[in-house]
């Protein structure tokens, strides 16, 4: 099995930080609570001299940031996590950071009667996002619960490079298995007939490497996966139309031993 191209790497990171912080996201956050007794966090790493004062310098600040943008959970902030921590904060706040309305977010996730709902990522109790994960539709297969991701949602044509919003397609996965740290997965990239043989193996291989390591990014253990291109075997349409190539071009992500009905219900 090969290493990770540092190139690649190198791109998946740019485009978690591009990514990680757009306007969708802005109402997502957890904003630590202002309740007696939260945790006052600590912040380490070189990222910390880069975070805006407002959250390098205050309770709250600092749980905003480690709540949600120690991406791979070694208590330590980045200079990656700190822009990513910056920007999704500037979206939120506006233009006068200074004035953020920390309080204002504790009363926006209660009801009417007080009681705290659902947090709007839909995560439930369990620590991962059920509404998200139901929506990958996953399948029963003979190893455990398949999720099929096609190429076009991925990559851009005959590349190993994510697209924008991959990342952010991929961030409920990693979640679950954040939170489900003995679940092993199986991540198997496909291509269709186009190409050499060597081509569209080497292509499939690389595009599976490429999803492991953006869930590296995210926090998942890389010893949890193994990865194997398929090229352009196994094909599940025609590769005699566009449509059945597109179809062919895929990766497909198994949570081993796992049942696809879970994915199908709220829990």
């Amino acid at each position: 099995m090969t290493k990770m191209n540092p190139m690649i790497r190198t791109t998946i990171a740019a485009v978690a930080l591009a990514t990680c912080a757009g306007p969708a996201f802005a109402q997502s956050w957890d904003f630590g609570g202002g309740r007696s007794g939260d945790r006052d966090y600590g912040l380490a790493g070189r990222g910390v001299p880069i975070l805006y004062p407002e959250l390098r310098s205050t309770h709250r600040g600092r749980a905003f940031v480690m709540r949600n943008f120690d991406f791979n959970r070694d208590g330590r902030i980045s200079p990656r996590e700190a822009q990513a921590a910056n920007r999704a904060f500037a979206e939120t706040a506006g233009p006068r950071r200074d004035r953020f309305d920390w309080e204002s977010r504790d009363h926006a996730g209660d009801d009417h009667d007080g009681r705290e709902v659902r947090d709007r990522r839909g995560e439930q109790g369990a620590g991962w996002d059920h509404r998200a994960m139901r929506g990958y539709g996953f399948r029963q297969t003979a190893r455990g619960a398949m999720l099929r991701l096609q190429e076009d949602v991925l990559f851009r044509t005959d590349s190993d490079v994510l697209r924008p919003g991959a990342v952010d397609k991929l961030r409920p996965l990693a979640g679950y298995l954040r939170s489900e740290p003995g679940v092993r997965v199986a991540i198997d990239g496909y291509a269709d007939s186009r190409g050499s043989d060597a081509h569209n193996q080497d292509l499939s291989e690389r595009r599976a490497a490429s999803v492991r390591a953006a869930l590296d990014e995210m926090g998942v253990v890389r010893a949890r996966f193994t990865i194997t291109g398929h090229g352009e075997h196994d094909p599940v349409a025609t590769n005699a139309t566009r449509e059945g190539m597109r179809q062919n071009r895929r990766v497909e992500v198994t949570l081993l031993g796992q049942r696809a009905d879970r994915f199908a219900r709220d829990d």
